[in-house]
């Protein structure tokens, strides 16, 4: 069974989230990131994040460029992607069970009538209201919310 379906988020989508926020944090410098910098920045093994950033590269969210100065950039301005997107890139739907997937529909293996199933139809509110929320969330408020939490009150007594 995948990790999407015991665990709302898996760790590949927390990295990919922490790594987009970074690049977010970087977008108006208008210059790629390294993997590397990335990678030590986040806490996130290189070889796992390399794999990551090639997916979102291929599904449109990132650019890349090879060479000595290369790396990679958001494809978008942080204000136009959201958490939603990178989670459905990383792990295919947003949707709590398969059956509630409105792109990635599988019908469980014990349900005799999807369209009648209450189960299903709870899942699908559900799958509603996170999408709702994470296709809200962009990275550009992500990346000046972490911003506002890493500088704490500077003050003299």
């Amino acid at each position: 069974m995948p990790e999407s379906l015991t665990a709302m988020l898996t760790q590949r989508a927390k990295y990919a989230l922490r790594a987009c926020i970074h690049l977010a944090d970087r977008f108006e410098d208008a210059t790629t990131v390294q993997i590397g910098e990335i990678a030590a920045s986040e806490n996130i093994p290189a070889k796992f994040l390399e794999a990551i950033l090639l997916d979102m590269r291929k599904a449109g969210l990132l650019q890349s460029q090879r060479g000595r100065h290369g790396g990679y950039r958001l494809a978008r301005p942080p204000e136009n992607l959201s958490v939603g997107d990178i989670i459905r890139v990383i792990d295919g739907t947003l949707a709590p069970i398969r059956c509630a997937s409105r792109l990635k529909f599988e019908p469980c293996e014990d349900c005799e009538d999807a369209a009648t199933c209450v189960i299903r139809w709870a899942m699908l509110k559900a799958r509603d209201a996170m999408a709702t929320v994470l296709d809200r969330c962009t990275l550009a408020e992500a990346s000046r919310r972490r911003r506002s939490l890493s500088h704490p009150l500077d003050f003299v007594i």
